[in-house]
């Protein structure tokens, strides 16, 4: 599939541009980007692709798949021109404003029959995956609560417009890391039943919402407890999942993104795996991490076959814009 990649950020450098390179049936065929600085660091690491400076470039560039990295904003309006265009999509976290627009993209999509995948690379983290083994095995017995954390020290505020208080830049914390821990918890035990939420801007001088709590209730009797801070001077355990049998617990970030920021690529020895230093406890003992895998989402891709269905994309800002209400009202709100 000949792919063009929209967007150069540290997203299409790190998180896209290195795996569609690097896996079997894609290639990186063009980066659209007009930052001259971006347009030589993607020449100097993929000579052989093509450099465009707009979108409508790839209308008639003979491609079969677009990767939208665009700024938050942007991320439905560009993926809506790819799907009219007739080509297959995959779309960055947020994947659109509101759960209306999303499912406008999967309605365009399906007419036309065409792949639209969001971008939830989340669920190839390493420590995710042990959670769902862990679940399929029935290690912990039944599980009663699943605690998640994205949790930074940041005090002082970006330019940027993930910082932005303007809510068209879809900025805020709840969109960014909140997508991330919302889809999870999507993934693991379906679309809640019903939110409660906490939504704060707590660091002096911010502007966009930095600290949020989600309580998420589950078919069965699950709730998951999700907490994301820019400000979390003390951090807790990545994971906590209860169960009536044992727990897991594991603190820390999986090791993928630092080492795609480093430079390294996907296709060397070893990715993905966690030294023993730093794997979780189930039952107060060390257990294994499973390597991370953000291979595996282009290889689903490059297969045919879309790994995150834009349905569960459509749930996670239905859980969003119920966690809004929620905070504005101090109640919970059934979905």
């Amino acid at each position: 599939m000949r792919t063009a990649l929209v967007g150069y950020g540290l997203g299409g450098a790190a998180f896209h541009a290195p795996f569609i390179a690097a896996t079997p049936g894609l290639t990186l065929s063009a980066v659209v980007t007009a930052n001259p600085a971006r347009q030589a660091e993607v020449a100097a690491r993929y000579p052989s692709t093509r450099l465009l400076s707009t979108l409508d470039e790839v209308w008639n560039g003979g491609f079969d798949l677009v990767v939208i990295t665009t700024p938050n904003r942007f991320h439905a309006t560009h993926a809506r021109q790819v799907l009219e265009h007739g080509l297959n999509v995959v779309v960055d976290k947020p994947f659109a404003a509101s759960a209306a627009e999303a499912r406008a993209l999967a309605s365009i999509a399906s007419s036309r029959g065409l792949m639209l995948v969001p971008f939830h690379n989340r669920r190839w983290d390493g420590d995710f995956l042990t959670v769902q083994k862990l679940l399929a095995a029935k290690a912990l017995g039944t599980v009663h609560k699943f605690e998640s954390r994205f949790e930074r020290y940041r005090p002082e505020i970006k330019s940027s417009w993930k910082e932005s208080g303007d809510p068209a830049d879809l900025g805020s914390i709840l969109f960014d890391l909140g997508t991330h821990l919302v889809d999870q918890s999507v993934a693991l035990f379906g679309r809640p039943l019903s939110v409660h939420a906490e939504i704060a801007t707590v660091r002096p001088g911010a502007r966009a919402d930095d600290d949020v709590f989600l309580s998420l209730s589950h078919e069965g009797g699950v709730r998951s407890h999700l907490w994301m801070s820019a400000l979390a001077a003390d951090l807790g355990p990545r994971f906590r999942v209860l169960g009536h049998d044992a727990a897991y617990v594991k603190y820390g970030m999986d090791p993928q993104e630092d080492r795609l920021k480093a430079g390294e690529t996907p296709a060397g020895p070893g990715w993905g795996e966690e030294p023993e230093s730093a794997w979780g406890t189930l039952g107060g003992k060390p257990h294994p991490t499973e390597p991370g895998a953000y291979q595996n989402f282009y290889a689903a891709v490059a297969a045919g076959t879309a790994p995150v269905s834009p349905q569960d994309a459509v749930t996670g800002l239905e859980v969003i814009e119920a966690a809004k209400q929620s905070a504005a009202t101090g109640d919970s709100v059934t979905l």
